[in-house]
């Protein structure tokens, strides 16, 4: 299958995560606060959807937007949990998981989605304040990741999921502006 520009666009519309990209201590806050920022932002661009809407993939063989809103909480979770191990383990491997097949289950099908909105702000009320707790020397803390094959630290992680965030909210906020809605 050949791979348009326009897929790509609409893939990876504020671009690809590049986790060689410098990240110092000075960006820290910045990108915490777009990890503060994800629920509401997620929460702003799902507002006033119909369930029509909802179900909608917001690109050719992509996820629906239910989907895309279930997934950012499971995703965070694991996140926050890598976090949590890093900062009490020595170089733990962490366990990853199908995020495709996690998009498949029937929580992420069927439950409404203020049930996901409703736990990715709770959570992000956790992880930030964990965030807002850690030493500038934590950020250097390492986890290993058996599907990416390196390891990586927590600073890259908080890039990541900074991006990650802004990454799936941009999904759906081009669908609408594509849709006219």
């Amino acid at each position: 299958m050949t791979t348009t520009v326009q897929d790509t666009d609409l893939r990876y519309p504020v671009g690809k995560f590049d986790f060689d990209a410098a990240i110092n201590e000075a960006d820290y806050p910045m990108l915490i606060a777009a990890i503060a920022e994800t629920p509401g932002a997620l929460r702003h661009a799902v507002a006033g959807l119909s369930p029509n809407q909802i179900a909608r993939r917001y690109r050719p063989g992509g996820w629906t937007v239910k989907q895309v809103v279930h997934h950012v909480p499971d995703s965070h979770l694991n996140a926050y949990t890598r976090f949590k191990l890093a900062l009490t383990e020595d170089e733990p491997t962490i366990k990853p998981y199908d995020e495709a097949a996690w998009a498949e289950l029937a929580d992420s099908r069927k439950v409404p989605i203020e049930v996901s909105l409703d736990l990715l702000d709770a959570l992000h009320l956790r992880w930030v304040a964990l965030l807002r707790s850690m030493e500038p020397a934590d950020f250097n803390r390492t986890f290993r990741h058996p599907e990416h094959g390196r390891v990586l630290t927590l600073k890259q992680l908080l890039g990541l999921y900074a991006w990650h965030g802004r990454h799936h909210v941009a999904h759906i906020n081009s669908l609408k502006k594509r849709e006219g809605w």
